[in-house]
C-alpha cells in the first residue's frame, strides 16, 4: 500500500473522530511510530474501552467462534473478547500480517459489524492497523474485497508532535534534549538487515532503560543501550552527546570561544557529534539571502569560518562533514557562506570536491 497523503500523529484523532466513528478504518505505518498507541489514546478519549485482536495470533476460529447446541440446533459462540454488551473499540492490530483466511473472517465483523448473529453495540468503533511491506515487516498481501472495506489512512512520524508528547510523558531528558538538536534522528525506515533501528518507540525504551540505569551510568552499558535502540550512526552520536553533558562541552562553548574542538584520538566520535549539531546550526540560522542575514546570522556566519579553520587543522575530513551537500549533491548551506568559505579555506573545498 502507497502513501499518498499522510497524517501526522497530531492530526490523526480528528481524522479518526470523523471517520470511525461511521466507517472502519485501517491505520498504516511503519514499525514504531505509534500507531497502537495513538489508537488507544482515542479509545480512551471517547470514553471507550479498547480491545487489541493481534492478527499474528489469531485463527479463523478465534473469531467466528465455536459451535453449540441451542434447542436442537447449532450456533457459533463468538469469543468473549469480542461479544460485549457496552459500546467498545475493536483494534484489530497487524490485520495485514494475519494469514488469508483470518482475514477473510474478519469480513464481516468489519462491514456488517457482525459475527454469526452477533453485532457490535452502536457506539462502537472498529479500527484496523499494520506495517507496509515496504517496511521489511511482515506484511501479506491484503485481499480487494478487504481493501475495499476500509477507509485507509497512512501516519507519519512527525518530531513535532513526539517532542510535544515527550515532554509531558516523562521521556529521560538526554533523550529529549538531543531530539531537540536532531530531530532528524527520530525516525529511520527500518533496514533490510535484522538490526535496530531508530523510531520512537526505540527511543523511548532507551529513555526507560536510562531512567533504569540512572545519570550515573557507565559508558560501557550506555554504549551497549544506545546500539541496542538505535541505528547505529544515532547510537554513536548519542553517546558523543552524552559526554558534551557531563564534560560541559556543548557547540554553545565552541562557538564562544570557552573551549576548543575537542582533539584526542578517543574523544573522536564526539568530535564528529559537534561538527554534525554544527552543520544543522548553520542550516537552520544562516539566510539563504546574505542581503536579509540578521545581524545575528552574519556574527555566526562570521565565527563559523574561522571554527571552520580549526576543525580542518584537526581533521580535514571532520570539516568536510560541515559543508557536504545532500545525497543527491545538492549544497544544504547557503551559496554565499560556501563561497566564503572557499576563498578562506580553499584547500577544504578543494577537499571536497
Amino acid at each position: 500500500m502507497q502513501a499518498g497523503i499522510t497524517v501526522s500523529a497530531a492530526e490523526l484523532p480528528e481524522v479518526l473522530l470523523h471517520v470511525a466513528v461511521v466507517r472502519p478504518v485501517f491505520l498504516w505505518g511503519a514499525p514504531g511510530i505509534g500507531k497502537s498507541s495513538l489508537v488507544r489514546a482515542f479509545a480512551e478519549s471517547l470514553g471507550l474501552e479498547c480491545v487489541t485482536l493481534l492478527g499474528t495470533q489469531l485463527a479463523p476460529e478465534d473469531l467466528i467462534g465455536v459451535p453449540q447446541i441451542v434447542d436442537g440446533r447449532s450456533r457459533f459462540a463468538p469469543p468473549v473478547a469480542i461479544a460485549r454488551d457496552e459500546p467498545y473499540c475493536l483494534f484489530l492490530d497487524e490485520l495485514n500480517a494475519s494469514s488469508a483466511e483470518v482475514q477473510k473472517a474478519f469480513y464481516s465483523l468489519i462491514l456488517d459489524r457482525r459475527i454469526g448473529e452477533y453485532e457490535l453495540p452502536e457506539g462502537s468503533v472498529v479500527i484496523g492497523a499494520g506495517n507496509r511491506a515496504t517496511d521489511n515487516a511482515l506484511a501479506r498481501p491484503m485481499a480487494s474485497a478487504l481493501v475495499n472495506r476500509l477507509v485507509h489512512i497512512h501516519l507519519r512520524a512527525s518530531a513535532t508532535d513526539w517532542l510535544r508528547w515527550a515532554g509531558t510523558a516523562g521521556i529521560h531528558p538526554w533523550v529529549l534534549d538531543y531530539l531537540r538538536n536532531r530531530p532528524d534522528h527520530l525516525w529511520t525506515a527500518p533496514p533490510k538487515t535484522e538490526e535496530p533501528f531508530s523510531t520512537p518507540r526505540s527511543w523511548h525504551m532507551l529513555s526507560d532503560a536510562l531512567h533504569s540505569y540512572g545519570d550515573d551510568v557507565a559508558d560501557e552499558p550506555l554504549r551497549v543501550l544506545a546500539f541496542g535502540t538505535l541505528t547505529a550512526p544515532h547510537a554513536s552520536a548519542f553517546r558523543a552527546y552524552v559526554k558534551t553533558v557531563r564534560h560541559a562541552f556543548g557547540l554553545d562553548a565552541v562557538l564562544k570561544g570557552e573551549t576548543g574542538w575537542p582533539s584526542a584520538p578517543e574523544d573522536r566520535d564526539l568530535l564528529y557529534f559537534l561538527a554534525e549539531t554544527f552543520r544543522a546550526r548553520l542550516i537552520k540560522e544562516l539566510a539563504a539571502d546574505k542581503a536579509s542575514a540578521s545581524p545575528a546570522a552574519r556574527q555566526l556566519a562570521h565565527r563559523g569560518k574561522a571554527l571552520l579553520v580549526e576543525l580542518a587543522e584537526i581533521s580535514l575530513e571532520v570539516a568536510q562533514v560541515v559543508i557536504a551537500a545532500d545525497d543527491d549533491g545538492r549544497p544544504v548551506l547557503p551559496t554565499w557562506f560556501l563561497v566564503e568559505v572557499s576563498r578562506d579555506l580553499p584547500r577544504l573545498v578543494a577537499a571536497r570536491a
